[in-house]
């Protein structure tokens, strides 16, 4: 109903035009005293009818994109690179076709016409004074336009910024929304993204590493848990079967710790990947190696008085 209405407006806007500028003073249906009215009016509506028929074309042009290009895949980087550059430029020429149809319909007053030229003698000075007073405005629809063309994100990218995790979800000439994780949604000014550093996990790819750290004691033993990384990666979907690492890689006062790298196609199921492999290797480790468990030791050296029952269990408590 809606795409139906989106056309049929702007041919009722064409024909009342059409009726306004010919009909009526032709048949003459009004006074001659309302003939520059209804004249102006048909004009006016002949333009809004002109420039809402030129965007409905523009959206219907957009579904018949979108019809061909499918986004769910998993290698849709070239999909969503081409559907970040039609966004923006959809946008631009929507601003187009409304200033040029809003300066259109002013100009067929002679008063605004006058003004029109009389500011047109004086641009150089309008100009600076428009630039210093709008300057932040042009600067955020540039940044807009420089996304369009470098394309530091595109949609359904995987951002990290302001520590916020979350999807490109929208991306326009001023300002680019991004929805978190946790359904929440950040909007940041399209200047954003080339004033200061953000990460982008899909830039080129969505593949990515994930990481799991284990904090064990010293009598764990590395081959075991290496053995077992490698049997619940096996296990499951969530591997893409590329990376499979198990390091050591810090030692500390209580315990080492211990790095467990992995790979997945995307964030999402790294994460869950991530998830998984650290509940089973604690599992396995409670299981197998108890003994291995994060501890703190406490040593009496030879020559430490004896204590009694009640500093023992002082002690015990204590530790």
């Amino acid at each position: 109903m809606k795409r139906f209405i989106r056309f049929i407006v702007p041919v009722i806007l064409l024909l009342v035009a059409i009726f306004f500028k010919g009909f009526l003073e032709k048949h003459e249906l009004v006074s001659p005293d309302y003939y520059n009215f209804f004249n102006k009016t048909g004009s006016i509506l002949l333009i809004v009818s002109i420039a809402w028929a030129l965007m409905a074309i523009l959206r219907g042009f957009k579904r018949v994109i979108l019809s061909k290009l499918d986004t769910s895949q998993e290698d849709n980087l070239r999909e969503r690179k081409f559907l970040t550059q039609f966004n923006i430029m959809e946008s631009i020429i929507y601003f187009m076709i409304v200033l040029i149809a809003i300066g259109a319909s002013l100009m067929l007053f002679e008063e605004v016409r006058q003004l029109g030229i009389s500011l047109f003698a004086s641009a150089g000075v309008a100009g600076i004074i428009i630039g210093f007073a709008a300057q932040r405005l042009i600067a955020t629809v540039l940044a807009g336009l420089q996304i369009a063309i470098t394309q530091p994100i595109r949609l359904d990218d995987v951002v990290i910024i302001e520590n916020e995790w979350g999807r490109i979800e929208e991306i326009t000439l001023t300002y680019v929304v991004v929805k978190i994780w946790d359904q929440r949604r950040l909007v940041v000014p399209s200047t954003y993204f080339f004033e200061k550093p953000f990460q982008n996990w899909t830039r080129n790819t969505s593949e990515i590493l994930g990481t799991v750290f284990l904090y064990t004691d010293y009598h764990v033993p590395f081959d075991a848990l290496r053995a077992e990384l490698t049997r619940l990666l096996n296990s499951t979907p969530l591997w893409d079967k590329r990376v499979n690492v198990l390091q050591v890689t810090d030692t500390k006062e209580y315990g080492v710790e211990i790095r467990a790298l992995m790979s997945a196609k995307d964030s999402p199921i790294a994460w869950d990947l991530r998830v998984f492999i650290r509940e089973k290797m604690i599992e396995f480790i409670q299981k197998n190696y108890p003994e291995s468990l994060p501890r703190t030791r406490v040593v009496f050296e030879k020559g430490t008085p004896d204590l009694n029952t009640d500093q023992r269990n002082e002690t015990t408590k204590d530790v």
